[in-house]
């Protein structure tokens, strides 16, 4: 039997809403296939799961908000019976129940002692989100009764108990609460570095003109593609930048997975990632891209999208600002900032004139890189950019 728990959807999530099961008892699932749609403090996300089986059972309901860990729906194994899995089921539940011994209560009162036990229990399961949301709104945790599987006490049900006609908060306000706990944590936990460099593009612009010659409007390439394609490529020599710390250790990404910091319509930012950026072409990340923000600004993103990011890429150029000291998304171990392209004086071989030029930056963690390798990696950026023409070809080793 595999249990499917609601999995995290990033660093600042623990708990999510159930909007709409994809799936029901019986279907068939395979690694990939989208089974639920989950809403978050930022989004509505599809959910993907990555076991194969048949679904056996469904336990929590649309609308119904559980913290993030929680069993939502449990699965027959190929060539599992239901007969099989609910016996599992059951010796799980007697491997939970106390066992009377030596001196201890007879059965009638053992079982009255277990259900005052398990009451309590219940009552005292809280979510970390409703325990914080608790305090915030000076709710007794003891007057609450709880609404998610086994009775779980979740925030919903501390807002419910403070006030039953307090306004409801808009998605604005939780996403800004998100994204506050994501960077307190991050510059709590994370001892960062700042670095920054600035990148000639005189190169990279004739050549981006000249591959756009002839393209329409919409076909056309935007500069952040070969920009993006050159952090991945970079990272191929310079691996202590991709990938997560976790348990007091790095582990180094398996692939290029590209965080891409996106501004939503509604206000708020989110960074889904694009996978494999070093093993694709220009055209088709500049194909990723356009449909990455199309569906982030939609909210119809994948869980994958928002968990897959082994080093995020923030762009704030179009917001007027020449330099980007970003905070580092947790787990992740680096991220790299690119701000707007200006025109310079430039020294270039002995020669003074004027160049578009941009200010790329890397913020990165002091536990697992150093200054030295982090200019080094900045180093290798800028040195990518001057030779757009072989960013198609795959990063080396790959």
């Amino acid at each position: 039997m595999i249990e499917f728990k609601l999995p995290s959807l990033g660093a600042e999530m623990d708990e999510g809403t159930l909007l709409e099961w994809k799936i029901r008892p019986g279907d068939h699932v395979k690694k990939g296939d989208v089974v639920a749609v989950v809403d978050t403090s930022k989004s509505a996300i599809d959910v993907e799961i990555w076991e194969q089986g048949t679904v056996w059972e469904l336990l929590i309901g649309v609308k119904e908000t559980v913290p993030v860990g929680t069993v939502i729906a449990r699965l027959l194994e190929p060539g599992e019976t239901p007969e099989h899995a609910a016996e599992e089921k059951q010796q799980r539940a007697a491997a939970m129940t106390p066992v009377a011994s030596a001196g201890a209560p007879a059965p009638a009162a053992l079982a009255g002692v277990i259900e005052a036990r398990a009451a309590t229990e219940s009552r005292q399961r809280t979510s970390p989100a409703a325990r914080k949301r608790a305090a915030e709104l000076g709710v007794d945790l003891a007057r609450v009764t709880g609404t998610g599987p086994q009775g779980v006490i979740n925030r919903d049900d501390i807002e419910r108990a403070a006030a039953s006609n307090a306004p409801a908060k808009n998605r604005w306000t939780e996403m800004r609460h998100a994204i506050a706990a994501a960077m307190a944590r991050s510059k709590r936990e994370i001892p960062h570095y700042y670095l920054a460099t600035d990148i000639p593009l005189v190169v990279l612009s004739r050549w981006l003109a000249g591959r756009n010659e002839g393209r329409s409007v919409a076909e056309r390439m935007l500069i952040a593609v070969p920009l993006l394609k050159a952090v991945a490529r970079a990272l191929a020599r310079y691996p202590e930048f991709n990938g997560h710390f976790r348990d007091g250790a790095f582990v180094p990404g398996s692939s290029v997975n590209l965080g891409v910091a996106i501004s939503l319509r509604q206000g708020g930012l989110i960074a889904p990632a694009i996978r494999d950026v070093d093993t694709v072409g220009l055209d088709e990340l500049m194909r990723r891209l356009v449909d990455l923000v199309a569906r982030a600004r939609a909210l119809t993103l994948r869980s994958s999208e928002m968990t897959d990011a082994t080093i995020t890429v923030t762009n704030l150029g179009d917001q007027g600002v020449e330099l980007v000291q970003g905070v580092i998304y947790p787990p992740q171990v680096a991220l790299v900032g690119f701000g707007k392209i200006t025109e310079r004086p430039w020294v270039e071989d002995g020669r003074i004139m004027v160049a578009p030029v941009v200010t790329a930056s890397l913020s990165a963690d002091h536990r697992v890189s150093d200054g030295h390798r982090g200019a080094l990696f900045l180093a290798e950026i800028a040195r990518l950019a001057q030779d757009p023409g072989k960013l198609d070809e795959p990063a080396v080793g790959r």
